[in-house]
């Protein structure tokens, strides 16, 4: 079922068209003050969009990997990203905008995006900011020789996070090597 924005919210998969007409939405932050680690995709997919529900792709690898390294105590579903509000973290996106692939943001959105979410941060005051994406974090905040994991630089007091990006498209990263650099974040962010 739909509501007034289109978005759809079901366990079920989105058809063909459904997923299609996505493009271009929004899909909510979710997010409070004072998260122990607020996680930053690239942007919704269209997948993503369709459902309404953060990385509900069928293969993307975060909810996988916050379950092996220890960010939840079960496998959650796309469904329940909510419920990571109880575990103090939350998910927003560097570019809200929603697209079938992230190579189809242009430069000047991630830098509009980084600038975005630095305000957010300051706003909400999550203790990490985790960045799912070297290139998105490079672009977004003008940082071309960053590298993964713990950055120097903070934002008002948020300690920054680079981690791969857990889509099933990079496969440069296995599951066992995801779950390991998020149980590194898991490790300094407590919990």
């Amino acid at each position: 079922m739909s509501d007034a924005r289109g978005k759809l919210d079901r366990p079920d998969r989105p058809t063909k068209e459904e997923i299609a007409a996505s493009a271009g939405r929004i899909i909510p932050d979710i997010i409070a003050r004072d998260l122990r680690v607020l996680f930053c995709g690239i942007n919704p997919g269209l997948y993503t969009a369709a459902t309404g529900h953060p990385f509900a792709r069928p293969g993307n690898r975060f909810w996988p990997a916050l379950h092996a390294s220890g960010f939840t105590p079960r496998l959650f579903a796309p469904r329940e990203a909510r419920e990571l509000l109880a575990l103090g973290c939350g998910i927003t996106s560097v570019v809200a905008r929603a697209t079938a692939r992230a190579d189809e943001l242009a430069d000047d959105e991630f830098v509009e995006g980084g600038r975005l979410l630095a305000a957010k941060v300051r706003r909400y005051r999550p203790k990490f900011l985790a960045v799912l994406g070297v290139g998105a974090y490079r672009t977004a905040f003008g940082r071309p020789k960053a590298k993964l994991g713990r950055q120097d630089e903070k934002i008002s007091g948020t300690i920054l996070w680079v981690l791969p990006n857990p889509s099933g498209l990079n496969a440069h990263y296995q599951p066992k090597d995801l779950a390991r650099m998020f149980a590194e974040l898991r490790a300094e962010a407590g919990g």
